[in-house]
């Protein structure tokens, strides 16, 4: 991982050269992506599938999905969601299990989404400093697991500066202990004010840590919802968070007669993503209802190698 202050430097006073740096890359490192042409490596979000992980009558669990992810729709990278093995963080033979799928379908564990362990700032300090100790077991499982970071949220309450202090005491504090196992810790937009992509670009300045970083996620800038919404621009918003990203979430909802989002303009998003030389994983994330799971995997898929074929 690379010192953020200096790399946010560098990017302030090149960024007129951002474009051309991706046509400059050497042919070492345009061999680790997943297609020769591609200037980014694909990976598959497990939050795709939860319809059917989440069916009544469901045929899939958790560890089916690295076999999934490889068989059905040829992605060699996978992040998971914590509420699809809840119960086993600190498992190790499940885990053990799991790296053992991922390695005979030669699969990448690449991180863990984290939910429903409480606020990482929360206005009431023990409250807190229980959020942060239960990540603990997610930091650890992330680690056995092969994974470079968790996911996590950075729900708070109170002023908007209140917010920042809690939000980045927590997630400092949270990253003290992944830093020890060179696990990263990283903030999706994910509702309230860390939807607000000026805000989560302050609260990563006052956290400071090498390790903690951002997952911008397209999709995710509702910091109100409801009827008279708040949303934060979302092409605004990821150029605010890509100075900090570790990863990045594509998510889709709906798709054009010609395989467009009509969401996101995808060749702007993934350029604004490119143009802030990254190079790393862009994780599909497909939350529609319009086409079957598996339809909008692949939809979503065929559109990132599509635009990524066309920026390489």
């Amino acid at each position: 991982m690379t010192n953020q202050p200096s790399r946010r430097r560098f990017l302030q006073t090149t960024a007129a050269l951002g474009a051309l740096s991706a046509l400059a890359r050497p042919a070492a490192m345009a061999a680790e992506t997943s297609s020769p042409a591609m200037p980014f490596k694909i990976s598959l979000a497990e939050w795709s599938l939860h319809r059917a992980l989440k069916a009544k009558d469901a045929t899939i669990t958790n560890l089916d999905f690295p076999v999934i992810a490889r068989e059905k729709f040829g992605i060699e990278a996978v992040e998971y969601v914590n509420q699809f093995f809840k119960d086993k963080a600190r498992d190790e033979a499940y885990l053990s299990e799991l790296n053992q799928r991922c390695n005979d379908n030669g699969v990448k564990s690449v991180l863990i989404m984290v939910d429903g362990e409480g606020q990482l700032g929360h206005a009431d300090n023990a409250e807190r400093t229980k959020a942060i100790e239960q990540h603990y077991q997610w930091v650890d499982a992330a680690k056995y697991l092969g994974c470079h970071s968790i996911r996590v949220n950075a729900a708070s309450s109170g002023s908007y500066t209140e917010q920042l202090d809690y939000a980045a005491d927590g997630l400092r504090r949270l990253s003290e202990y992944a830093a020890k196992q060179d696990i990263g810790v990283i903030v999706e937009n994910h509702g309230g004010l860390s939807s607000n992509g000026a805000w989560l670009a302050v609260v990563m300045e006052r956290v400071g840590m090498e390790n903690c970083g951002t997952l911008p996620d397209f999709g995710n800038f509702y910091i109100t919802r409801g009827e008279n919404p708040d949303l934060f621009d979302r092409y605004h918003g990821v150029q605010a968070l890509m100075p900090y990203a570790k990863a990045v979430s594509a998510k889709t909802h709906d798709f054009d007669e010609n395989g467009n989002e009509v969401h996101t303009d995808y060749e702007k998003m993934m350029k604004i993503v490119l143009d802030f030389g990254y190079n790393g994983y862009v994780g599909i994330e497909y939350e529609g209802g319009a086409l079957s799971e598996e339809e909008g995997i692949m939809a979503s898929k065929k559109l990132l190698e599509r635009v990524g074929q066309k920026l390489a």
